[in-house]
């Protein structure tokens, strides 16, 4: 079985390094300090297994996991609240809260091995329900991850023009560019600032300071017109959502 270490505190590597020196069956292939280095490890290396932490520089366990697209089996080795921790029991991904004793590490490990040795490849369904059960409880967000063309782009919140619904995903607008994201448009209503960025439409939302002017289109709607000239469709509710906002 083929094992990577993603964690940003060396102690933490050291232990997990420690406890695996005991099982034969387990070759550890590399381990790695940030979520951009784990995932070219994960790349290189097609482990069964990554050790990986929640809160690392740079990109975040989870945030990293969105952009893999088929994940090795996962154990999180985390000092996370207790929401997050029951997430991970609720959808049989295990964890390891730190400081984790060697038993509880064998105990982790060996259920891995189980699922491995069973071939169950239900693991990035897994995955998508512990991100989603720990983003119903996070609060406002402050940066996106997205891929495009290869590359890993993190964007500000404040960098975002408006985002406009497509199918499953959403896109994202920003002066930069445009970025398609696997996530939902109720995602992004319920986890931005209220007062920075209103749903105006099913499918759109907008940033309220890049709404220059509100033009009447047909009877019931209305057309925002953004900052460098965007038209973005504005229901009747969205209409009286940015009323309020904007206090006119």
């Amino acid at each position: 079985m083929k094992v990577i270490i993603i964690e940003d505190e060396a102690p933490a590597r050291e232990i997990v390094k420690a406890f695996l020196k005991s099982h034969t069956d387990v070759e550890l292939c590399g381990e790695y300090s940030d979520g951009f280095a784990g995932m070219k490890g994960i790349k290189e290396h097609n482990p069964d297994l990554i050790f990986l932490d929640v809160q690392m520089p740079k990109i975040t366990g989870f945030e990293m996991l969105e952009l893999i697209d088929n994940p090795p089996e996962i154990i999180f080795t985390t000092a996370y609240d207790q929401y997050a921790i029951k997430a991970f029991e609720l959808n049989a991904v295990d964890y390891l809260l730190k400081p984790f004793a060697r038993d509880r590490f064998d105990q982790a490990l060996e259920k891995a091995k189980a699922k491995i040795k069973e071939k169950i490849n239900d693991t990035s369904e897994k995955v998508k329900k512990v991100i989603e059960n720990i983003e119903e409880k996070t609060d406002n967000i402050f940066r996106i991850v997205v891929k495009k063309s290869g590359d890993i782009h993190v964007i500000p919140v404040e960098e975002l023009l408006y985002i406009e619904a497509q199918d499953d995903y959403v896109m994202l607008y920003t002066e930069k560019g445009k970025y398609l994201k696997e996530k939902t448009m109720k995602y992004y209503e319920s986890h931005l600032d209220d007062k920075q960025f209103v749903r105006v439409h099913r499918s759109y939302i907008v940033r309220v300071d890049q709404v220059k002017r509100l033009e009447p289109y047909g009877k019931s709607s209305y057309l925002a017109i953004l900052g460098q000239g965007q038209k973005v469709n504005v229901s009747l509710s969205g209409y009286k959502k940015l009323k309020e906002v904007l206090s006119f």
